[in-house]
Parts: structure tokens; sequence; C-alpha cells
């Protein structure tokens, strides 16, 4: 009797657990983007001197990005947690590797944009003249904002469709998952 009072306090932990690691993933990732928002121009032929002068903002906010990572991580585990037998090996499979592409693309972008800040606050300015400022820029974009938001929607749809299969979340907020992830894959396409 006992054992089983564990298993299910446990199993009333997780959704808990699920819930506090995504929202940390999301307030983290927002701080993160609203930061590098506000301080990085959006014309990407703007002057790097911009991003000189809010350099310290910007690597506060790559600094955010491995604790989101981690909220994530911590996120995706509780969920196949709480999936438990319930779990399609398939789906599975493309909800953790979509997630974990998804966390590689923004650490590697991340770890770019922490690598060109430190150059440009250096004062190499053989960068912008070579146009390794502008390639890099273009690196980080594609990193970010292509392949991470693409795998994104991957997740999305894999989870959505974990979740309607499932019936661990209400119908209602799977459907929502599914539209947000279909406007991630055909809106991000080019970079400006």
């Amino acid at each position: 009797m006992g054992r089983r009072v564990d298993t299910i306090r446990q199993s009333m932990r997780m959704p808990r657990a699920a819930a506090i690691a995504g929202i940390l993933f999301a307030v983290l990732l927002i701080t993160s983007q609203s930061l590098i928002w506000l301080s990085i121009p959006a014309d990407p032929y703007a002057s790097p001197l911009d991003i000189v002068r809010h350099s310290k903002t910007i690597t506060t906010a790559l600094n955010l990005l491995p604790f989101a990572g981690i909220a994530f991580l911590w996120f995706i585990a509780v969920v196949r947690d709480r999936l438990g037998e319930l779990e399609d090996r398939f789906f599975a499979t493309v909800f953790l590797g979509s997630g974990l592409l998804y966390v590689t693309m923004i650490f590697a972008g991340a770890a770019i944009a922490g690598a060109l800040i430190g150059l440009l606050t250096a004062g190499t300015d053989s960068l912008t003249t070579s146009g390794v400022y502008a390639l890099t820029r273009a690196e980080i974009y594609r990193f970010m904002n292509l392949f991470a938001t693409k795998m994104a929607a991957v997740f999305m749809m894999s989870g959505s469709t974990i979740f309607v299969r499932t019936q661990i979340v209400p119908r209602w907020l799977a459907l929502v998952g599914y539209v947000l992830a279909t406007s991630l894959l055909l809106s991000i396409g080019s970079i400006n």
C-alpha cells in the first residue's frame, strides 16, 4: 500500500515539474531574446560599433541561454517520464531528437555570437573590412532563426501528436501547438 501511495504522489509531481521547467525555459529564452533584439540593430549592414556599445547586455543575454537549455531538457525528460508506457517510440524519438537539435542550434548560434562579440570588443578592425563580420552575423542568424526555428516547429508538431494520442493535455492545447508549429515552419525562411 505504501509503495502505491508513493507512486501516485510521484506521478502527481511530474506535471508540476514539467510545468515549472517549461515556464522557466520560456522566461529565460524570452528574456535572452528580448535583450538581444533590443541590443542588436536589425540592419545587418549597421556598424559593428552598435554591437560593441551593447556588448555587456548581449553577453548577459547569451549567458542566460545555457540555463534556458537546461530547463528545456528538463521539460523534455519530465514529459517523457510522464508518458511512460503510453510513449510511441516513433514520435518520442522525433520529439527527443528535435528538442536536442533545437538546443544544439541555440547553443551553436550563441557560441558563435559570443566569439564575435569578444573579437569586436577586442578591437579587431579586420573583421569588418574582410567580410568576416557580415558572414558571421549571417551564420548566427541562420543557426538561431532558421535552423533552430525549424527544429522548434518539428518539436511542437511531434509533441502535439503525442499529446493528442495520449490525451495527457487538453485536445485544444495540442491543436494550438499544431497551428503554431505550422506558422513557424512556413513563416521563417530567408535572410532579409
